[in-house]
């Protein structure tokens, strides 16, 4: 038996909750893991794991030798990645996920120069507007917009999100151009909902110490970026939405600014991970290509004070 290799599976089983996850995360067979976590029992002569027929739990023996192999894990990577850093690239599969309109207008168009930095690493991502799971999903990183609510993860801000207020010329041609947010609810507003708790998300407006939060009128409601865009452009509605998907819209007049001297909060916009996890040197490489990609945007950098490229926060 491998020890290592049987200290990662059970790592990988216990962070996953099951068998199944397990062996899909690590690209291994079922059985394989199976065998593995048997002959780490053994070895050890304790039983780590709970098993039924629906769920995997660890015994109070498998929790404390699991904090023990996260350690023994890290120290095993962090030596190897000391000594190979120097000659070597970053390698290996790396799991992100991002926000669709982010992904697409910002993260991808810029991938040809992290590949040319990092050839040897091979990048999945996930692009959706749904908060994943990134232990469950065996996802490494992800970047997020707005406020954290998961005190597992550990979050580094890395750029700001900001939003206008605009709609088709159609649909102001029709029902006329508001000039005030209060105008707003004599409009038909598209809504966006969260994915997550499918509560509708008010919009904000803030001029001169003037503020308003409001909850809009629509007959539609949407959860992507690219469905909610489109439903713009078809002349469905008012829309809100971040800067710089809207700009090429705005630019060629297929879509007209609305209320350009209120402004509305910001998002931050964060690169996360699990915080028992060792942050491997591919993760770190991206964490700082994003860093560095968001910084030259000027629809994404932070304010001087908030860019502190080494500062990493418990999320909250």
């Amino acid at each position: 038996m491998n020890k290592l290799q049987a200290m990662e599976v059970f790592v990988q089983v216990v962070d996953s909750g099951g068998f199944t996850r397990a062996a899909e995360n690590m690209q291994l067979p079922k059985a394989t893991v199976s065998t593995l976590i048997q002959a780490l029992e053994a070895a050890l002569a304790v039983k780590l794991l709970h098993r039924t027929t629906r769920m995997v739990s660890v015994t109070s023996d498998g929790a404390a030798y699991y904090e023990r192999c996260l350690r023994i894990l890290s120290d095993v990577r962090e030596a190897e990645e000391s000594l190979s850093r120097t000659r070597l690239s970053p390698s290996g599969r790396l799991r992100v996920d991002a926000p669709t309109g982010l992904a697409g207008d910002i993260l991808i168009p810029a991938l040809p120069d992290f590949f040319a930095r990092y050839p040897d690493i091979t990048l999945e991502l996930g692009c959706s507007d749904r908060t994943v799971d990134l232990i469950e999903e065996g996802v490494d990183c992800a970047v997020r917009g707005g406020a954290l609510i998961d005190t597992s993860l550990i979050a580094r801000r890395v750029g700001i999100i900001h939003f206008v207020t605009c709609a088709a010329p159609a649909y102001l041609a029709r029902f006329g151009r508001p000039t005030h947010p209060t105008d707003l609810e004599r409009h038909q507003c598209i809504n966006y909902f969260s994915a997550r708790t499918g509560k509708i998300f008010d919009w904000d407006f803030a001029r001169d110490g003037e503020q308003y939060r409001i909850p809009l009128p629509g007959r539609i409601a949407l959860n992507d970026s690219n469905a909610y865009l489109a439903a713009g452009l078809a002349g469905l509605g008012i829309l809100q939405m971040t800067n710089f998907l809207l700009e090429p819209m705005l630019a060629d007049g297929r879509l007209e600014l609305l209320l350009p001297d209120w402004t509305s909060e910001p998002l931050p916009v964060h690169v996360v991970y699990p915080q028992n996890r060792h942050l491997s040197a591919k993760v770190r490489v991206f964490v700082e290509w994003v860093a560095e990609l968001f910084s030259n945007h000027p629809g994404m950098r932070l304010p001087k004070a908030s860019a502190r490229p080494t500062t990493f926060e418990v999320a909250i």
